[in-house]
């Protein structure tokens, strides 16, 4: 068990994630010092700047990690009292959500301006760590493609070295890897073409986040924002874009330290601080009316892939890293999401101590298979219908 500065480390995430660097590195400066050795002004060069790329990575690692996102103090309310009617209450840290900010149960906190939890640095991307992950993943990127040059160049020369040898030119280097070294280099190589391939795709994706100065959460606010506004001429306006330039510099900069408080944002004109946080609290009302009661007929392991429902419901499983649930046979669920061989819900608890609810509450995914959704009979109690639950939409219930 690890405690105090490493207790954030001690996670499969990180760890991983500072094998692969470590490896990469080591290999790198290996491969290199023979394919370009660094009594040339070109090798110097070469040795130096992947350095600097391998050191920022590993600084920007460490920096996103420990220097954390920010957390709203629990029991936070706004200045103005007046202004509580527009938040949401979180029950776990009994107090209300500032603009922007989102609990996150693996973390047990709210995060000022949550983008989304990160299992690689063992915490989450927000306000606070933003420009260093960003830094982090713009850096492993070009320095894994840096390292991807030197392995493949250096291993193709070693499988062809006695090519060299005898029609090489005398001045060029040639590199020696034995059967462990070429092991060494083809693992190292495929962890830098995979990390240029993933943490490039995830570093576009946090680029554009940043130019329309929205988090992954927001988007799907925004996204159900417009579709209930699909048949309206009045357009939902996102109060944080300020401009492609403008919202760049909130998060990046040359210290990397964050912009401002976490709390208070500046907005478009048309828009206030609670432009945002009262969308949410409709959509929040419209997905209680559409939630179902649902009764567990046939036990749920809480599996990722409960292979005992069947191959297809192994298959299509949910493809989000939201947790799944355990529940036996006379259990009782409230359903929000709906997916063709899955439910999403909260496990009904009415013996936990009131006030307690919010801290123990059971939420997660569970096979479709193990549920039939119960309708009130004109207040006599529910009645069991059919095992396929309805379909809800915006329009109408089928």
């Amino acid at each position: 068990m690890c405690f105090g500065p490493f207790k954030r480390i001690c996670h499969w995430g990180p760890l991983t994630a500072l094998a692969i660097i470590k490896i990469v590195t080591g290999m790198t400066m290996h491969c290199a010092s023979m394919w370009w050795p660094r009594n040339s002004f070109g090798g110097f060069f070469n040795t130096a700047l992947f350095i600097s790329l391998s050191g920022l990575t590993l600084y920007n690692f460490l920096s996103s990690m420990y220097h954390g996102p920010g957390y709203l103090p629990p029991g936070w309310k706004p200045v103005n009292e007046d202004d509580c009617k527009f938040l949401q209450l979180c029950g776990v840290c009994r107090g209300y959500k500032a603009p922007r900010s989102h609990h996150c149960r693996k973390c047990g906190r709210c995060i000022l301006k949550m983008d989304h939890h990160c299992p690689w640095i063992n915490n989450c991307v927000g306000w606070g760590n933003h420009a260093h992950f960003t830094m982090f993943l713009a850096f492993a990127t070009l320095g894994c493609f840096h390292a991807t040059i030197v392995l493949g160049c250096s291993l193709y020369q070693s499988i062809h070295r006695a090519h060299y040898i005898y029609y090489g030119i005398d001045s060029e280097p040639v590199v020696h890897l034995g059967l462990y070294g070429i092991v060494m280099c083809v693992l190292a190589l495929g962890f830098a073409i995979g990390v240029v391939a993933a943490v490039g795709m995830l570093l576009y994706f946090q680029l554009r986040a940043i130019i329309r100065n929205r988090t992954g959460i927001e988007d799907w606010i925004l996204e159900k924002a417009n579709f209930r506004r699909r048949n309206s001429d009045v357009k939902f306006v996102f109060p944080y874009d300020l401009g492609p330039w403008k919202n760049f510099c909130q998060v990046i900069n040359y210290s990397c330290h964050p912009v401002g408080d976490g709390i208070n944002w500046p907005v478009v004109r048309s828009c206030d601080q609670y432009t945002l946080t009262r969308e949410q609290l409709v959509q929040k009302n419209e997905k209680r009316l559409k939630t179902r009661k649902y009764s567990i007929i046939r036990p749920a392991s809480g599996a990722w892939f409960p292979i005992t429902q069947g191959l297809k419901v192994c298959l299509n499983f949910p493809c989000t890293d939201e947790p799944r649930i355990k529940l036996n046979v006379g259990d009782a669920v409230w359903v929000t999401r709906w997916r063709k061989h899955w439910l999403f819900g909260e496990k009904i608890q009415p013996d936990l101590p009131e006030g307690e609810e919010a801290l123990h509450r059971t939420r997660g995914w569970f096979p479709r298979k193990c549920a039939v959704e119960l309708i009130e009979n004109d207040g006599e109690g529910p009645d069991l219908l059919k095992s396929r639950p309805r379909i809800v939409s915006d329009k109408k219930i089928k």
